[in-house]
């Protein structure tokens, strides 16, 4: 035989060794199916409508109180400032036609295209004096009454008037309120806000 040459192995064999252990199916639950189990059993015990029905109860409540904006407090100080509503553009902004409407690092008032006539006045509905010295300083031409506290479907039922709530504390956060009765007023091309503390300006 010559070097480095080595005879061929023979040829593997398969052997069949028996079965050792016993062997189990693998049962998967049907995730769907057990939901809807559980769905119909809700249903039938009546848990789907009382669940239902509590979402409803809650849903009403909240829109006829909605939740008081935290952080609001009564006015015993008097305070007032400018709010300017105007912003600096950060990117250029074209209208459908491709044509400029304003370029970045342009100063844009919203007041130089929209003439705001009516106040905005902030109250805490349940303070009956704050409530009462709104509606008899101001009318729905020459304001909006705005709650932080308060249930404004009650309140428009009973007056006669449309109210207004400042969910989630959007408005008064953005004019910096933190005490009422507050008042947001036009002033050319700005906006005046005042705190007005109990007993000051309130006839």
């Amino acid at each position: 035989m010559s070097a480095g040459l080595a005879p061929a192995p023979a040829p593997a064999m398969a052997r069949d060794y028996g079965q050792h252990g016993a062997v189990f199916a693998v049962i998967e639950p049907d995730l769907l199916a057990m939901i809807r189990n559980k769905l119909t059993r809700l249903k039938d015990s009546g848990a789907i409508e009382r669940m239902n029905q509590e979402f409803a109860r809650r849903s009403e409540a909240r829109i006829r109180r909605p939740d008081p904006v935290v952080g609001i407090g009564l006015a015993t100080t008097p305070r007032s400032w400018i709010y300017d509503p105007a912003i600096t553009i950060d990117h250029d902004v074209f209208d459908t036609k491709g044509n400029a409407i304003a370029r970045a690092g342009q100063r844009v008032n919203p007041l130089d295209f929209v003439t705001v006539r009516q106040s905005l006045v902030f109250i805490d509905a349940d303070d009956r004096d704050q409530l009462e010295w709104a509606m008899r300083r101001y009318t729905d031409l020459n304001a909006k009454i705005v709650m932080v506290k308060g249930a404004p479907l009650e309140a428009m039922t009973r007056r006669r008037r449309r109210f207004y709530f400042d969910q989630g504390g959007y408005l008064t956060a953005r004019f910096g309120i933190h005490a009422v009765p507050a008042v947001v007023e036009p002033a050319g091309k700005v906006m005046r806000v005042s705190e007005i503390p109990v007993g000051i300006g309130r006839k």
